[in-house]
């Protein structure tokens, strides 16, 4: 099975809300990114003061990222995962980095001339709720030193086909390797929001639980197969019509247990979820 780190790297990425309209990067540079190698990949997310780095980032990462959606939530062309770019800016003065989304939006409409619309559709999900007490994970403490909006951050994630390691920063972190997914200071929605990359349809954390945990699980060796296949599929690689069809007819009922071990309850049903529509979206960015 070849890896599929690019679909690990988690919507942890995503910032702070409710930023000013239609900020803009000072200075921007955007190319396609090189070749990658199938057995292992890394990508990231750097920021420090006023320069952004962003390396072998999907495109359907980008516009995620610039609505400030999942990337479920993004229907579009099929290369928005296997086309990926590379980003070099400058926030302008007086800026930070909760303003970094839109200033993607702003450089996708220019550079890309993408154009979207919202809208809502009943779709297939992952539900996760509350289970029977106790909940069998760590309460950490509040973060008594969170990330400022202005300064250093870093994203990261490495892999290959032993397993995948994400780093989301301000010490939130999972990895997901042998079957086993081990998380580490993450809520209930950056839960949902990781596991959510290895399976096939959205997942949605209806738990209503606060705060950050540590916690580990494990899935079966036949679900461990399936949910990497899902990622895989997901992040644009180009598998065997067999092998799709293997996880197309299996189950992640291990998955379901896991969760389940944890104090939480994974049901599949429909649920109305928001959806960006790509309407229009060029592939070759304007010159730098």
């Amino acid at each position: 099975m070849k890896p599929f780190l690019l679909t690990a790297l988690s919507t942890g990425l995503v910032f702070a809300q409710a930023p000013p309209a239609n900020p803009k990067f000072e200075v921007a540079s955007v190319h396609p990114s090189p070749a990658v190698r199938q057995d292992s990949v890394a990508i990231g997310v750097h920021t420090d003061g006023a320069q952004v780095h962003i390396n072998a980032l999907p495109m359907l990462d980008y516009v995620a990222r610039a609505y400030r959606v999942r990337q479920h939530q993004v229907i579009g062309p099929d290369w928005l995962t296997s086309g990926r770019y590379d980003v070099s800016a400058k926030l302008p003065d007086g800026a930070n980095s909760d303003q970094i989304p839109e200033m993607i939006q702003s450089l996708l409409l220019e550079r890309f001339q993408l154009k979207v619309h919202r809208e809502k559709r009943e779709l297939p999900a992952y539900v996760i709720t509350a289970g029977k007490p106790p909940l069998n994970m760590k309460l950490l403490p509040p973060d008594a030193n969170p990330l400022p909006s202005k300064g250093t951050a870093d994203v990261q994630a490495s892999g290959d086909a032993s397993g995948v390691s994400v780093n989301l920063g301000n010490g939130s972190s999972y990895t997901f390797a042998n079957g086993v997914f081990t998380g580490h200071k993450l809520t209930m929605d950056q839960l949902a929001r990781m596991v959510e990359r290895y399976v096939d349809r959205p997942m949605v954390d209806m738990t209503g639980i606060p705060g950050s945990y540590d916690f580990s699980f494990k899935v079966s060796d036949e679900d461990n197969q399936v949910m990497l296949i899902h990622a895989a599929v997901g992040a644009g690689m180009q598998l065997p019509p067999q092998v799709v069809q293997f996880a197309a007819n299996g189950s992640v009922s291990s998955l379901m247990d896991g969760f389940q071990s944890l104090g939480l309850k994974m049901e599949s049903r429909k649920a109305p979820i928001d959806v960006l529509v790509v309407d229009s979206l060029s592939k070759t960015p304007s010159e730098n």
